[in-house]
């Protein structure tokens, strides 16, 4: 016979299902316990917990009642955005510490914690999400929301829906009255700016005057004018030119007629027999002279708007020079007929019929050679106001450059303060018809569309699935306790151990003898101590489950 190896050498021999029954029937003790154990435990949790209550409200956005198109709102957030706002301030810790306050919340944990610890744990039971659909999806993909829930968990559901009830109407309120304020706001802000830009408008505009005042007649505006002025005047100063010219030369054509009518006069004896062939002469001459001033002024009338090689100056020239020598043939001949006649000293002058019409004709030419005078004389006067005024318009022609530059910038400068002005002055009037709006209640709002919930079940604690779960953490700890028992112990237990281990072969076996009084004893005190645990066990779940529908009655 080999001797046995070590037993911490020896591999345990594979289990099969006989095993298992085996190990639990040995130890079945182990495995009741715990999960007797587990299974009380989670009845006293499970009752002992107290219930949370969730009351639920929906609030949702109603758009403006009036069209975006016919009047736009004067508040740019986004319902999100003012949404969150709105919900930090209403759970803001003084808000959450008057409804607490309020409706005395939470007595007991703020018997043993402070109200610090209070409000946070308030905050984490008031819940308010978006609802979201389908139809909210956004154009980036992004989704928008049109409505809120608001839920609040309390294990009094009357109370958990008058909280529920209240932050409804806070919300409401807060949304109206934020958006009235922003609205105000906006409206005062573009006052402000209307006022600030019309101040600037008079200002820019006062400089403005002030320089068109100082500068009249030398703005830029009026180059055109100035030039237009100055052509017209150079014009006229031309014309007064020409007619001075033509004064002038009808001038000296009456003092010519004159000298020719003294010659005459003086000549008057001697000269009775060829009065009616000088007369006819001297009206030729005087035709002739009249002709030549007439093409003169032509001439210069046509030489201010065409070149000297234009057919009408050539033609004009040529006529006036025909007639200039025609005028130098008749003062010729009379030039000789003057030397042909002999002068008498001593003749005494006769008196005629003939010699005092002579007299009356030298005396009306003196008096043409007068009023001659007197025109060109005027015509002097008013080529000198002509010049004057030419000066003075060069002037302010030659003037315009230097103060075009600051005309420009105060030009500018009022064109787009006016413009500034008048666009804040459309945005105020629209902002107005905005905080009309939103004071009428007319404008985005939020309305009540489920009212607050009282539940009827609570949704915490799920005291059945905590009772399951209690019982099979108890059977687990058990099987648990059960196999670490069986590993440690390294007995042989049956036969299958003593052929595995000893590998001899059995021929029988003797049943293990004990003691029947210690057998019975040992039966007894086990049976007493189950009946003991699972009578308490009993009356504790008991307890447990008629406190819980005791509090809740």
């Amino acid at each position: 016979m080999q001797p046995m190896p070590e037993s911490y050498n020896v591999q345990r021999r594979s289990m099969d299902v006989e095993d298992y029954v085996d190990v639990v029937r040995r130890h079945r003790g182990w495995i009741a316990g715990p999960a007797f154990a587990g299974l009380v435990i989670a009845v006293v949790v499970a009752f002992l917990w107290p219930d949370t209550y969730v009351s639920m409200a929906v609030i949702r956005v109603v758009p403006p009642q009036v069209p975006e198109k016919y009047v736009a709102s004067n508040v740019n957030i986004e319902m999100a955005q003012r949404f969150s706002a709105m919900a930090q301030s209403i759970t803001s810790r003084a808000r959450l510490t008057d409804m607490v306050n309020a409706h005395g919340l939470y007595p007991g944990l703020r018997s043993r914690v402070p109200m610090e610890d209070v409000l946070e744990r308030m905050s984490k039971d008031v819940k308010i999400n978006p609802v979201f659909s389908l139809r909210d999806e956004g154009m980036q993909g992004r989704p928008a929301s049109s409505a809120y829930r608001i839920e609040f968990a309390y294990e009094n559901r009357y109370l958990a829906q008058k909280v529920v009830q209240e932050l409804v109407s806070r919300f409401i309120d807060e949304s109206i009255t934020t958006r009235a304020s922003q609205s105000v706001m906006t409206t005062d802000f573009l006052n402000d700016k209307l006022a600030e830009a019309k101040r600037q408008l008079d200002e820019i505009e006062n400089r403005l005057t002030e320089f068109k005042m100082r500068n009249m007649g030398r703005l830029p505006e009026q180059r055109d004018s100035n030039l237009q002025q100055l052509r017209t005047l150079e014009t006229q100063l031309s014309a007064m030119s020409s007619s001075i010219n033509r004064a002038t030369q009808e001038k000296l054509l009456l003092e010519s007629q004159l000298r020719t009518l003294r010659d005459q006069q003086q000549r008057a004896p001697a000269t009775a027999g060829n009065t009616a062939e000088t007369a006819a002469k001297s009206e030729r001459l005087m035709q002739t002279e009249k002709q030549i001033l007439d093409l003169e002024t032509m001439l210069s009338g046509l030489r201010q708007q065409y070149r000297d090689t234009h057919p009408d100056v050539r033609r004009v020239q040529a006529q006036l020079a025909v007639l200039k020598k025609n005028r130098d043939a008749l003062l010729d001949d009379e030039a000789k007929r003057e030397a042909a006649v002999p002068k008498k000293k001593d003749a005494a002058p006769v008196r005629t019929r003939e010699g005092a019409e002579l007299e009356a004709t030298i005396q009306r030419q003196q008096s043409f050679i007068r009023a001659k005078d007197m025109e060109i004389e005027q015509y002097v006067k008013d080529q000198a106001r002509l010049d004057k005024a030419i000066r003075s318009f060069q002037e302010r022609v030659e003037a315009i450059p230097m103060g075009e530059r600051e005309y420009a910038e105060l030009t500018r400068d009022y064109a787009l303060a006016r413009s500034r002005y008048e666009e804040l002055s459309q945005k105020r009037a629209n902002s107005e018809i905005a905080t009309d709006l939103e004071s009428r209640k007319q404008g985005e709002t939020l309305e009540l569309l489920d009212p607050a919930t009282l539940p009827q079940t609570p949704t915490e604690p799920k005291r059945w699935l905590i009772i399951a779960i209690g019982t099979w953490l108890g059977v687990v700890a058990g099987l648990f306790l059960a196999g670490m028992r069986e590993v440690r112990d390294t007995s042989l237990k049956n036969l299958k151990d003593v052929r595995a281990y000893t590998g001899l072969t059995v021929l029988g076996s003797v049943p293990l003898l004990e003691n029947d009084l210690v057998v019975r004893r040992k039966r007894r005190l086990t049976w007493l101590a189950w009946s003991s645990a699972c009578i308490v066990g009993f009356l504790v779940m008991i307890t447990s489950v008629y406190y819980y529908y005791t509090k809740q009655a």
